[in-house]
């Protein structure tokens, strides 16, 4: 969706500066708060694999905590033994990877392949990470899970920790 004034102000209020490569807003609340940004894969013939990026204060803050509680190893060492959610987090990967190809606009694709960083964006899964099985970042992986209308790893945060009925205010 679009980027009114009112809202890149927030946004801006959100991250502490003016957003970089920012093409949309991938989710926002039914207050019209953003949560999650959709972003630019090249920005200044940089490459940037983070399709979606987490805005929200709110959010960022609940999870920061989440991660200080060790909730990412914990996450990680679950997709070692369980199959059902080390499958579905491995889908949720592919998944991310192809989106970002499809919604990535196509001068950005060209320059991407001229660049010779195509290698970069079909093996790098969400938050940049190339190993899938691991869980790089939860803010990165919850705004997946927002712009995309669900994840495993995000389903597993609002069950475990009600992230979902977080009320959000900026």
């Amino acid at each position: 969706m679009a980027v009114s004034e009112q809202q890149l102000e927030l946004i801006e209020r959100q991250l502490g500066r003016k957003p970089r490569g920012l093409v949309a807003i991938a989710w926002q609340n039914q207050q019209g708060i953003p949560a999650v940004l959709q972003m630019r894969s090249l920005v200044d013939d940089q490459p940037f694999p983070t399709l979606y990026w987490l805005s929200s204060k709110d959010l960022y803050q609940a999870i920061a905590e989440i991660e200080t509680g060790g909730e990412v190893k914990r996450i990680e060492q679950q997709i070692e033994t369980d199959d059902e959610l080390r499958c579905a987090h491995l889908a949720d990967q592919q998944r991310y990877v192809d989106l970002r190809w499809q919604l990535m606009a196509e001068e950005d694709r060209q320059r991407i392949a001229t660049l010779g960083f195509s290698d970069l964006f079909d093996h790098y899964g969400i938050g940049g990470i190339r190993h899938w099985e691991k869980v790089r970042c939860l803010h990165m992986q919850y705004a997946f899970h927002l712009a995309a209308g669900g994840t495993a790893i995000g389903r597993l945060l609002d069950n475990r920790y009600g992230l979902d009925k977080l009320q959000l205010t900026q």
